[in-house]
């Protein structure tokens, strides 16, 4: 679950949930821009300049090939983003190198722990 220090960033023209910015601190002067799971797409900055990363970027990350770390295994797999709300991450399973089938699910808690980057 999001938590609720996070600000929502909508798009003006449909109001559609872009992402967060997440406070760095309480002073309330810097933060990350991040995605409607919790992951970052940016590095620490005024909150201007976070907002225009989310508008930037859009929805775009939704459709970018990502990498899931798995216990057990040395090597993240290939992963493909199927549902991403406030609340929840689904993915599924891309990579034929991958012992499970194609398609496998993975939910994933929100905000993302680090499991999960981009390609």
């Amino acid at each position: 679950m999001i938590p609720e220090t996070w600000i929502e960033h909508r798009r003006v023209e449909d109001n559609e949930l872009l992402g967060y910015l997440r406070p760095v601190d309480e002073t309330g002067s810097w933060y990350i821009p991040v995605t409607v799971f919790g992951y970052a797409l940016g590095d620490p900055t005024d909150e201007h300049d976070a907002r225009q990363t989310l508008e930037s970027v859009g929805l775009s990350y939704l459709a970018d090939q990502w990498w899931l770390t798995l216990d057990g295994r040395a090597e993240p797999i290939s992963v493909q983003i199927v549902e991403a709300s406030p609340d929840r991450l689904l993915v599924k399973n891309v990579d034929f190198g991958y012992e499970a089938d194609i398609g496998t699910l993975f939910a994933l808690g929100v905000p993302e722990d680090g499991r999960l980057r981009r390609r």
